[in-house]
């Protein structure tokens, strides 16, 4: 039973661990606004879903691999495949600003604050969507 309940909330559970990894991005990206030669940054989140499901093309994925980190000391601490991936294996991205600040910082705050906006909303629509399939398989128990 766990194992089709796991398959029927897979997907939302992965999509809202992006997201919510995503929100935390453009928040840091929004709070260092002012600081000098901060460079935004932002994941393709359809890449990063595609990657966390299985779903991605195992061509395109070898096309483009992550770049590997190398532990030179033991005290390091161990990073995986890759240094900057988010929770899909997505790489961390720096996002190119439409206009460059004097001091080197590259946040828009249109830019940000329209993507958190944006990202908000598809967190609590998929929140919606999650509650009203566990409310229809509740109707569906209790008769």
């Amino acid at each position: 039973m766990t194992g089709k309940l796991d398959a029927a909330f897979g997907f939302h559970e992965t999509a809202l661990r992006l997201r919510s990894e995503r929100q935390g991005v453009l928040a840091s990206n929004i709070a260092n606004a002012d600081t000098p030669n901060y460079k935004a940054r932002d994941f393709d989140f359809a890449r990063a879903l595609q990657q966390a499901t299985g779903s991605a093309d195992p061509a395109a994925a070898a096309a483009t691999p992550a770049p590997a980190l190398a532990r030179t000391a033991p005290a390091h601490i161990a990073t995986g495949a890759a240094g900057t991936l988010v929770a899909g294996n997505a790489p961390l991205l720096y996002r190119t600003g439409t206009q460059g600040g004097v001091d080197g910082n590259s946040v828009d705050m249109e830019v940000e604050r329209n993507a958190f906006t944006d990202n908000a909303v598809r967190y609590e629509a998929s929140v919606t969507l999650i509650n009203t399939q566990i409310k229809n398989m509740l109707t569906a128990i209790q008769g």
